[in-house]
């Protein structure tokens, strides 16, 4: 399943960026599943809600088929052997940056709604 949207929501977000070059979409899914994963680890942790193989499930199987690092890896490739430098650099400082930001958002999330 996480497989499956991360399809869906990569070309959803890729077509609505109208960006042939730049890979808006994923980014996106790396974005919105660091978000999740950071949002749903602190919410178990502070309600204990999952069980280990619920936990194994949501984070490992579906977040870890939602995000995808070879994609990432592999569109930052082809934009460097396209001469696409600059791009290829902002492309690698989004994925970082915005997924740790994504996470500490998450987890911000989580803990207020904890509390």
């Amino acid at each position: 399943m996480g497989a499956i949207s991360r399809y869906y929501v990569s070309g959803w977000m890729q077509n609505l960026s109208r960006s042939g070059h730049f890979p808006f979409g994923t980014l996106a899914v790396n974005v919105i599943g660091s978000f999740l994963l950071g949002f749903l680890v602190r919410y178990a942790f502070l309600h204990n809600v999952f069980s280990p193989e619920v936990r194994l499930l949501i984070f490992i199987g579906f977040l870890g088929a939602f995000t995808t690092f070879s994609t990432f890896s592999t569109e930052t490739f082809n934009l460097l052997a396209d001469g696409a430098v600059t791009p290829a650099l902002v492309n690698i400082s989004a994925n970082v940056l915005l997924g740790l930001a994504a996470v500490w958002l998450g987890q911000i999330l989580a803990f207020t709604l904890g509390s």
